[in-house]
């Protein structure tokens, strides 16, 4: 058992249906056929995809999200030999935030202000101070295409889709991620998850070390499990035998589940199959931090889940 990601996107985007440009509106907005229902249900999950033209694999499509082993690897000692080689590093635009979007909306290249209603739409309009009725219209898509826009997301259509609240997320958590109490606090290192806003970050006592930084947990049937861990493991260059794929800067913690990189997105709605995945360059600073028998406490759930 393993947690590969989601390169079934890859299908999604071989044929994508054409859809005329839309125009910004001032009332309630109707959803389309493809629009997606609630976070995690599996309706929605399958209809996003990233949201770029049809054409060339992009770096943040990458095929090559890496399995995550549900079994506990065979645990050596690795020689210096082995420890000085450093993962490959990640193609160039590969942690650009490319919102996933319905498949219509990634085909249409003049689309100005997507018309359909995101999963995230609710949360996303009481974040931006909006009214919160979880319905879009033509000044909720201009406000969120503002905050797009800001933040380098791509396309900044006013589609209230998994970046975008992420990145929402990620900035409410910077001053304070444990402001709910939600991880332990110990006078050791801890390496905290919350699983509810696909967060992580390190602290000791109460001060934050390291994070927060965006991560992609299991799915539905994969999820990763909650409670208190020790690192127990840690292999810089693992490779998965069962699938015969890199895990980098792996960082067990229970059984199989661990902290690693992946090469493709972290914000894939579909999940992972049960570890913890970062980007590279997080996953690679995370490395240098943890140390083997540092804590890891693991709570909430991911939205689908």
């Amino acid at each position: 058992m393993a947690c590969r990601s989601a390169a079934v996107m890859l299908a999604l985007l071989t044929v994508l249906p054409a859809q005329t440009a839309l125009a910004e509106a001032d009332g309630p907005l109707t959803p389309g056929p493809e629009s997606p229902l609630v976070p995690g249900a599996a309706s929605a999950v399958e209809s996003l995809v990233p949201g770029v033209p049809p054409g060339p694999r992009q770096p943040w499509q990458e095929p090559a999200d890496t399995p995550d082993q549900m079994l506990p690897p065979e645990v050596y000692t690795p020689d210096a030999r082995e420890d000085a080689v450093e993962p490959r590093d990640a193609a160039a635009g590969s942690d650009a935030l490319i919102e996933y979007v319905p498949p219509s909306d990634a085909a249409d290249r003049a689309l100005t202000c997507s018309r359909r209603t995101g999963p995230y739409q609710r949360q996303v309009e009481r974040w931006l101070k909006l009214k919160a009725d979880g319905k879009q219209s033509g000044g909720d898509c201009r406000a969120i295409r503002t905050f797009q826009t800001r933040h380098g997301i791509k396309p900044a259509t006013g589609f209230a889709g998994p970046v975008t609240w992420a990145r929402m997320q990620l900035l409410s958590a910077r001053e304070n991620p444990n402001a709910a109490g939600k991880c332990r606090v110990r006078s050791s290192r801890v390496a905290c998850v919350d699983l509810t806003r696909q967060l992580t970050w390190v602290q000791k006592g109460k001060k934050v070390l390291w994070g927060p930084v965006p991560m992609r947990s299991g799915r539905a049937g994969y999820r990763t499990r909650t409670g208190q861990f020790k690192i127990y493991w840690k292999h810089k260059n693992h490779w998965s035998t069962l699938y015969n794929s890199p895990m980098p800067y792996s960082q067990f913690f229970s059984g199989g589940q661990a902290f690693h990189a992946v090469y493709g997105s972290v914000y894939d709605p579909h999940g992972s199959w049960g570890c913890v995945n970062l980007r590279l360059a997080d996953a690679r600073t995370l490395w240098d931090v943890l140390r083997k028998g540092d804590r890891v406490s693991v709570w909430g759930r991911r939205a689908g889940t």
